[in-house]
């Protein structure tokens, strides 16, 4: 369900979600929507990809439990380091791209609440699932977003926790009956067919936080949908982490660890990716054919979306057909949805309309 909702509100072949599917009608439009897109031509006149790559060209991904300081070393080493910093994307990463002036409400996002699932998350209407397989599709989309940002400008990229990661709390989601068995299938069937498209990323870095310490800190926020987060699911994501995701991503890309006493020391950090051989991993083997290739797969984010949809019934994320058509001419109501960019209403252009 993820990709079809996310179809009704992204355009196909939509360049980091701005570029709009038009109609043309006989009447003059003097604000007609353009987009600067890379494409065949690019490469066939001669643009490349590898003459812009440095050393610190990379995608390094920070990882670890909830609140473990995931997002303060991020920040800090792309300072050092010169990259970009990606925060953790939420249920309206969208909005954020399509820089809605509000967010928009979750029955375009998903249809499903992150604090919801931390207070009720066994809840009967499917919310937890939705959630997972909602998320999964937005950490896909800003990775695309990171890729397309490292072969754009060469520029390296480090982003707080990647779709390569996300398993972990689908493990940990199924150990605590959160979800059921199905879900899991379907889950790990969506992540077969998509993740597959990327390459992982260069470095990983994780966070040891002992799950005692980040349930104190989720105390200590304040926030009441964080007060009553279970110990053995925060022990579950640990041990996800460490038994699962960890070995198996250290097959591809380099893995370093940290405590969180270890973690404030950006400096050390530093000097040890200074030291790493980066000698394994998908992208040594790429050229500027395998580059052009990827770059017009990340900038077509209809497409990236269209990797997590597979057509099975699964009742937490499969909408009917008049739910699908009410929610189709919902989103068209809003305000700003119906025209194109540029259409002044005012002025009864009605050159360009949105289909």
């Amino acid at each position: 369900m993820a990709s079809r909702i996310f179809r009704l509100f992204v355009p196909s072949s939509a360049a980091a979600f701005k570029t709009v599917s038009l109609s043309q009608t006989a009447a003059f439009h003097t604000c007609p929507v353009r987009s600067l897109r890379y494409g065949w031509w690019a490469y066939v006149l001669g643009e490349r990809t590898t003459p812009r790559l440095k050393e610190n060209s990379k995608i390094f991904c920070i990882d670890g439990n909830i609140a473990s300081g995931k997002g303060a070393l991020a920040q800090k080493l792309a300072n050092r380091l010169g990259m970009l910093y990606m925060p953790e994307p939420d249920v309206h990463y969208v909005d954020k791209m399509t820089k809605e002036k509000v967010p928009l409400d979750s029955a375009y996002n998903g249809n499903c609440s992150l604090e919801k699932f931390y207070l009720d998350p066994k809840a009967s209407d499917g919310n937890s699932y939705r959630l997972q397989s909602w998320m999964y599709l937005m950490r896909l989309l800003q990775y695309s977003d990171a890729v397309e940002h490292l072969l754009t400008t060469g520029q390296g990229v480090i982003l707080e926790r990647s779709p390569f990661s996300d398993m972990v709390f689908l493990e940990a989601m199924f150990n605590q009956g959160y979800i059921r068995k199905q879900c899991v299938d379907h889950y790990n069937e969506i992540k077969d067919i998509s993740i597959c498209e990327f390459w992982a990323p260069h470095l990983v870095i994780y966070v040891d936080s002992p799950a005692e310490e980040v349930q104190k800190k989720l105390k200590a926020t304040g926030k009441p949908y964080l007060q009553n987060i279970s110990l053995s699911y925060l022990k579950s994501i640990e041990t996800a982490y460490k038994k699962t995701f960890l070995p198996k991503i250290s097959e591809e890309a380099e893995v370093l660890a940290y405590d969180t006493t270890q973690v404030q020391d950006i400096e050390k950090i530093a000097e040890d990716i200074e030291y790493l051989k980066f000698d394994k991993g998908p992208w040594l083997e790429q050229d500027d054919v395998t580059f052009h290739h990827m770059r017009i797969l990340v900038e077509d984010k209809q497409q990236v979306a269209n990797m997590t949809c597979i057509p099975r019934y699964i009742p937490e994320v499969t909408i009917g057909a008049h739910e699908f058509d009410n929610s189709y001419y919902s989103f068209r109501s809003l305000p700003g949805k119906q025209y194109a960019e540029g259409y002044n209403e005012d002025a009864g252009d009605k050159g360009i309309w949105l289909k």
